[in-house]
């Protein structure tokens, strides 16, 4: 890539090399997926993907087994054990009742979610939302914002690209500018970045805000703001790699009704002391799985609220209307990020509910029942140095706030 040289759009990270992989010209398959993100590992440091399920309402799919052990090997062997980057387009589907907690790949440990917003900081018709997103670039909103101007087919330009599919490449170029100012950052490394510089006050005219409880404010929207790329870049240069990561799982045995019946909601209560005074003890929280396996005729009904020992409120999966599947969950991935820096130990409760409206109600009885859940946390037992300097500092901006609090949900 070359600075000013005319063509198309201005550009990010003129000293990246850029490449593209062709999986989109035919079925999908679990094969295909990996052996391109699996592709030249010893040369690739980021990966900016806008594919993934359909964005209908309907689909709910995963990463197959072979794309699961690419994208672990990416992480931990990848950039010399540094870890390649994987972005993911965060999703269009919103008019159609889709959400990204339905997206196995947006729910991944190992990817970067990154979500749209309009020129004027509002959030898009076609964005999808989840407590997956990582963050925010820019894209198009309504018909009269302007889109995104970039290199097109045929040697041409295009001034039309938009959606999510436009915002993850930005965000990728901006990954390349914090590798080229410091190589040493780790994926981890990244996605703590992005927690501690992205920016709320472009975008906190919009709901949904909600301040964590290790001061982060995060939103199903914009995920921890939106990306900026100098105060990226400039904190990326002397900054110190995060503790090792670790992992503390939680089965629980469930009691007593889980009868999940139109209309109603499920809440279980899970104890835990973050694996205190083990390995695998946790004190700040990175990413949360909830794993859960649900048994209801319509799984589009569905949905799924966990709220931490802070009072977070995480939207892990929200009704869908399209999705008449009678599948139910199926030990089914979901992961957020909204707890994020949060000590866990404590209760925490997950909310499973059902809509309690159907338009074929008088031909089917709505009525299932959790089965299983597992609550899955990863982080740090020590601080990551960079907290020292905390709780992390934000512009003043006007906010909009109507936030899911814990005492409503029950």
């Amino acid at each position: 890539m070359t600075a000013n040289n005319i063509v198309c759009g201005v550009g990010i990270a003129y000293q990246a090399k850029l490449g593209g992989i062709r999986i989109l010209d035919g079925p999908p398959s679990d094969l295909l997926e990996s052996s391109a993100l699996g592709y030249r590992m010893d040369l690739v440091d980021i990966f900016s993907n806008s594919w993934g399920p359909a964005d209908d309402g309907k689909a709910m799919d995963q990463p197959g087994r072979l794309l699961s052990e690419v994208l672990y090997k990416g992480v931990t062997e990848g950039r010399n054990g540094k870890g390649i980057i994987y972005i993911f387009a965060s999703g269009n589907g919103k008019f159609h009742g889709d959400n990204c907690g339905a997206d196995g790949y947006i729910n991944s440990l190992f990817t970067v979610a990154i979500a749209s917003a309009s020129q004027e900081g509002k959030s898009v018709h076609y964005g999808e939302r989840c407590a997956s997103i990582m963050a925010t670039a820019y894209s198009s909103g309504s018909s009269r914002n302007e889109m995104i101007a970039t290199t097109n087919l045929n040697n041409t330009c295009t001034l039309r690209h938009t959606g999510t599919s436009a915002a993850a490449p930005l965000a990728a170029g901006i990954a390349a500018l914090v590798l080229q100012a410091n190589p040493d950052i780790t994926w981890r490394d990244f996605q703590h970045l992005i927690v501690w510089t992205s920016e709320v006050a472009a975008l906190g005219a919009n709901p949904e805000w909600t301040l964590n409880g290790a001061g982060f404010w995060v939103s199903p929207n914009f995920g921890f703001g939106l990306l900026n790329a100098h105060k990226l870049v400039t904190t990326a240069k002397n900054f110190q790699t995060v503790p090792e990561k670790s992992v503390c799982i939680m089965p629980v045995k469930l009691r007593g009704n889980r009868t999940l019946a139109k209309g109603g909601k499920v809440a279980i209560k899970i104890f835990t002391t973050g694996c205190s005074g083990m390995k695998s003890e946790i004190n700040f929280l990175e990413h949360v799985e909830l794993i859960a396996t649900v048994k209801y005729p319509r799984r589009g009904s569905l949905s799924v609220y966990l709220i931490s020992p802070s009072g977070t409120v995480s939207y892990m999966l929200e009704e869908r209307f399209k999705d008449a599947a009678t599948t139910g969950l199926k030990s089914w991935t979901m992961t957020t990020v909204h707890s994020w820096g949060e000590n866990p130990r404590g209760i925490w409760t997950v909310l499973v509910g059902a809509r309690e409206k159907e338009e074929d109600e008088e031909y089917i009885v709505y009525s299932g029942e959790v089965k299983s859940v597992t609550l899955r946390l990863h982080g740090t037992r020590s601080m990551p140095l960079h907290y020292r300097f905390g709780p992390r500092k934000y512009e003043p901006f006007f906010l909009q706030q109507y936030y899911l609090r814990a005492a409503d949900s029950q």
